[in-house]
């Protein structure tokens, strides 16, 4: 694994909330802000993007999201909430998250339901540790 992986996969991680500390779980602030899995399918709904996020919860493929798509949904405030946090810039963290928030979400709904609309940190540790272990080079589409 190069350099680049290396910090990205890092960065990614804090990001993600892949760290043991609770109050550093952005994916976690990320839900919470929402109202948790069926929040933020509420937002996508609004947006009109209800067969993406549908796809993610669903079994089938995973529908790609635009940053600008995600910006808009999630807002500039939240999005620069997080960026702040991991001391990224939003053009940095918005890919990012675009990439990763489908992967996250059809692992938190693996039975193709919101079953849980407010997963545990032990739920979350999990799912961003099956994301994460495919390495970075799921994120430049490889195996994830």
């Amino acid at each position: 694994m190069g350099l680049f992986d290396s910090l990205a996969k890092q960065a990614i991680g804090s990001m993600l909330g892949g760290n043991s500390n609770p109050q550093g779980d952005i994916l976690s602030g990320l839900l919470s802000q929402a109202g948790g899995i069926s929040g933020l399918m509420d937002k996508f709904n609004q947006a009109g993007l209800s067969d993406t996020f549908s796809s993610w919860v669903g079994t089938g493929e995973n529908k790609a999201i635009q940053p600008d798509q995600l910006q808009q949904i999630l807002g500039s405030d939240v999005v620069a909430g997080i960026a702040g946090k991991v001391g990224l810039d939003a053009k940095t963290v918005l890919p990012l998250l675009s990439q990763f928030l489908p992967k996250i979400i059809d692992k938190l709904t693996p039975n193709g339901a919101v079953e849980e609309s407010n997963p545990s940190g032990d739920q979350l540790q999990n799912v961003l540790a099956s994301v994460m272990k495919g390495g970075i080079g799921g994120l430049f589409g490889g195996a994830a």
